[in-house]
């Protein structure tokens, strides 16, 4: 189910006492059973709210969950999340809050007099409910959840409402003046946008025409920012503020709210009156009273609500006692992936194992990040891969040091604070951060308005995890002696040129009396991210940022770095997300190859070398292998090399008679190298090796017994490799593969695409640490082709390793990490998808809406760039002579609305060129 939160939401959603008559609906659904909807129009304290409750087939009491919606939209966002929930054994009540959808009131960001009480009073009404299962009288089992604006009331209702039962915030803050004012900073964009869509009056159930939708979708318009590009988001903050100002216009807000806006939007500098105002409203305030078990998820591309927030959130409730997990995923407030699908499962299986209170349930790791694994090339995002850990780690685990060079370096802050640096842009920011890993990002920064200080390149990869710190000195000429700075961390590539800030991420900070100079501690955003070999970390202190209010009057700054560059790198984090479970590591797995070593046990085997222990934990090292054709002196493969690491997905090209099923043929055992060697985690590999129990392997398809069903197929394709029942992980394979209940059915009803799952889960019986798939994909159609390849990544997800050849240069692209390209025999290239597709000098440019021609024709005229011309969803930009970062500046300074940018070159472009045109 959808977040369906605006990218801009700021805070939590309400919810009011239920009464009186509803109207009760049957929802439609494909997965039994089905699922009943009551609506219901309640009045409270002179407030109409809107409200449903849903409800499944089944008798009995059933915990409960409040599933609050995100600031902008209503319960409606949240529907398919709570017919699941209902699904899964909940009674789920979802409402409008106060302002929003057909309710009525003013919006007062979650005053404990009003939208908390709300909350409270919704409880009130379960613990009324037949369906709802009690503690004790009055007291319902009940959970709460939502994203932004939703996960801060489930913070609060946690706080003042000892009645909750567990919690599952998403994307929110802990303390709202820390979030939109930090360090004393206006937040001005982000603040900007967010009143502008409350400072609307309408009539209940109108959502305002400024409003970013609710179905923030990462291809989606997000407000201003995103459908308008950076200058057109921050003249909607400037309007926003205007539109505020002015007698009549606070629209929807309460009084206190309008005012507070007022004055800050006015000064570009919070007072003490709108931090306590905002203070008061957070779960920070009521945070020594949430002991409740809390899932905290938060993403890494969200400027709004960052990384910090839900770490203050994590330290204070496991203080407090309380079972507290981590996930930082993808996307946020910013755009990227939201995970929604993962992220919802996490939830209620959070809640059963809090809820229903049963044991069995796992609820997942302590702590877990998403990383990029690769590129997506329908639509240019980044694929996603996790790395666990037991428990949370925090921002500065494992801290290196990393030093830092450059003299002392004056700056100004200019007139007006403009033009500004540029760093994230609300909506916008997300999406391009994806594209990290291509050397793209949107950041500017102007001379004479910044200083830097460089590092030495990395020798070996450096993954940051957490946030960085840096002592510098700052000395200000400003008669009180202040300065409002931006500090952020780039990695620059082995050029010099090609930049990129992490996650777009910036952070503010206020000097006061730095006359005769001030030593400042710089801690900037925390971030996960991996700076590559050769790559260098560079420290940058700007005078001035789009998203922020900087002093208009013009000063000079003087920065001088103490030290170096502090860096957490978490290395709890990176040991617990290449290994597998304990179970895995302890059981010598088998898969289909276990079949294939049986079958060629009594063949006469040649001595095998010594084990490997430098490659115990490598699932394959190719080194020269080479074999001729039978009879002939051509050879088949010739001289190849090539290392596959654990949880990666390799793809294996190469136009016919490339040599790439000889080559599997050779990994698996079934054929024997004239030269060279094979090895799997150290092993060599020979006919019937026993390291090939660790192989799972899907060539030409398994022949299945028709009328037997999907489950007795399997167990009998076990019990003929003679190993134990329990060895065989059955029900995780079929977890992995998603067959679903195909499984009962006999193998005679199947589809192509159900077959395919069904060999594909014997291949993974045993769950072998090396996956070998030949063609997968193979008569499915595009749904299934999908299904599968989804198939792929969630096994390779757990640390596991998979070697896929595929014709379906689309499918590989999208599929798959890294890349082996073969052609006579020879292997052309090797390394990751991105590396291979990302040269050329042509980037497509997406966009949030069409741009008319004056516009294109401004882009075309653009210093280095030599062509623009349109094409479907965007762009194409030839380049000549400028770079990706730049040409991006200079089209967010037109107002080109762009989403994304990438390189034009696809993977079948790439393969062709590396293959001198032969057919795929």
């Amino acid at each position: 189910m959808p977040f369906r939160i605006p990218r801009w939401a700021a805070v939590t959603a309400v919810l009011a006492v239920l009464a009186g008559a509803g109207t009760l609906t049957a929802v439609a659904s494909d997965d039994p059973p089905p699922v009943h909807r009551a609506d219901r129009m309640l009045d409270l304290d002179g407030v109409r709210l809107d409200t449903s409750y849903f409800t499944g087939d089944g008798d009995g009491r059933r915990p409960a969950v409040l599933l609050g919606h995100g600031f902008g939209g209503s319960k409606d966002d949240v529907r398919a999340q709570a017919e699941q929930l209902a699904r899964d054994g909940y009674a789920v009540l979802t409402w409008s809050a106060r302002g929003f959808g057909a309710s009525t009131g003013q919006i007062g960001l979650n005053d404990p007099a009003h939208e908390v009480a709300d909350a409270r009073g919704l409880v009130d009404w379960l613990a009324a409910r037949p369906e709802v299962l009690l503690d004790k009288p009055g007291d319902p089992r009940v959970g709460v959840t939502g994203a932004s604006y939703g996960g801060a009331i489930s913070l609060l209702a946690a706080g003042h409402d000892p009645r909750v039962d567990a919690i599952a915030p998403q994307i929110t803050y802990w303390n709202l003046a820390d979030a939109l004012f930090p360090d004393g900073v206006f937040k001005k964009l982000w603040a900007g946008i967010f009143f502008s869509a409350g400072a609307q009056p309408e009539a209940a159930g109108e959502r305002p025409a400024t409003a970013p939708p609710t179905g923030a979708g990462a291809g989606k318009a997000a407000g201003a920012g995103k459908a308008a590009g950076a200058g057109k988001a921050a003249d909607a903050g400037k309007a926003a503020g205007k539109a505020v100002a002015e007698p009549g216009a606070c629209g929807r807000f309460t009084p206190e709210l309008c005012a507070l806006y007022q004055r800050v939007a006015v000064s570009g500098k919070p007072d003490a009156a709108a931090r306590a105002l905002l203070e008061a409203r957070s779960p920070s305030a009521v945070g020594a009273r949430i002991k409740v078990p809390a899932l905290l998820v938060q993403g890494q591309s969200d400027s709004l609500f960052t990384l910090a927030q839900s770490d203050a959130m994590a330290k204070a409730l496991t203080a407090n006692g309380a079972p507290v997990a981590v996930d930082w995923i993808s996307g946020g407030h910013d755009g990227g992936d939201r995970e929604t699908e993962r992220v919802e499962r996490r939830v209620s299986t959070w809640f059963d194992r809090w809820l229903k209170r049963d044991t069995s349930v796992d609820t997942g790791p302590g702590f877990r990040v998403s990383r990029t694994g690769g590129v997506d090339s329908t639509d240019g995002r980044a694929t996603l891969r996790a790395a666990t850990a037991d428990r949370y780690p925090g921002l500065t685990a494992g801290t290196t040091a990393v030093p830092l060079t450059g003299r002392p370096q004056t700056f100004t802050n200019p007139a007006g604070a403009s033009p500004p640096a540029v760093s994230a842009v609300p909506g916008l920011g997300g999406g391009v951060a994806g594209l990290s890993s291509l050397g793209v990002g949107i950041s500017l920064d102007f001379p004479g308005q910044h200083a830097r200080f460089d590092a030495k390149p990395q020798g070996e990869a450096l993954r940051i995890t957490g946030s960085p710190t840096a002592r510098v000195t700052v000395t200000s000429t400003a008669a009180d002696g202040s300065a409002v700075l931006f500090a952020k961390v780039y990695d620059v590539g082995p050029d010099g040129r090609q930049q990129v800030l992490p996650a777009q991420l910036v952070t503010p900070v206020r000097v006061e009396g730095a006359t005769a100079g001030k030593s400042v501690t710089l801690t900037l955003p925390a971030i996960d991210h991996e700076v590559e070999a050769g790559h260098r970390l560079r420290l940058v202190v700007a005078a001035t940022d789009l998203g922020y209010a900087s002093p208009v009057v013009p000063a000079g700054y003087t920065v001088a770095v103490e030290g170096p560059l502090t860096v957490p790198t978490a290395p709890g984090v990176d040991t617990q997300a290449a290994a597998l479970p304990w179970w895995v590591w302890g059981l010598p797995l088998l898969g289909l190859a276990a079949a294939v070593a049986l079958l060629f046990a009594a063949r006469r085997r040649t001595a095998a070398p010594a084990p490997d222990p430098a490659l115990a934990a490598v699932p394959l090292q190719i080194t020269g292998l080479s074999k001729k054709y039978k009879g002939g002196d051509r050879y088949s493969v010739k001289d190849v090399t090539f290392r596959v690491e654990q949880g990666q997905v390799l793809g294996l090209l190469g136009p016919n008679g490339a040599g790439k099923t000889t080559t599997l043929r050779m990994l698996m055992g079934l054929i024997t190298p004239d030269e060279g060697e094979i090895r799997v985690f150290g092993q060599a590999i020979r006919p019937g090796a026993p390291v090939l129990s660790r192989v799972g392997s899907f060539v030409e398809g398994a022949g299945f017994l028709p009328h037997l069903n999907g489950r007795e197929n399997l167990d009998l394709y076990w019990k003929a490799t003679g190993r134990p029942a329990e060895d065989a992980h059955v029900e995780e394979a079929l977890r992995i593969a998603n067959l679903g209940g195909a499984l009962e059915r006999a193998v005679r009803t199947y589809s192509q695409g159900m077959r395919q799952r069904l060999a594909l889960a014997q291949a993974m019986l045993g769950l072998p640490d090396l996956l070998i798939l030949d063609e997968p994909t193979n008569g499915l159609d595009p749904p299934q082709i999908r299904e599968m390849r989804e198939v792929m990544i969630r096994y390779a997800a757990g640390g596991r390793t998979v070697i896929v050849s595929s014709h379906l240069l689309s499918e590989v692209e999208q599929s798959c990490t890294h890349l082996v390209v073969m052609d006579r025999g020879q292997l052309v290239q090797a390394g990751p998808v991105a590396e291979i597709t990302g040269s050329g000098d042509t980037l497509l440019v997406t966009l949030a809406g069409e741009v008319d021609d004056a516009l294109v024709e401004k882009a075309g005229a653009l210093p280095g760039v030599d062509s623009v011309t349109r094409t479907d969803g965007g762009l194409l930009v030839r380049l000549d002579g400028t770079d990706a970062t730049t040409l991006i500046g200079e089209l967010v300074r037109l107002d080109v609305p762009l989403t994304g940018v990438g390189p034009h070159r696809r993977l079948e472009d790439a393969f062709l060129t590396l293959i001198g045109g032969g057919a795929a």
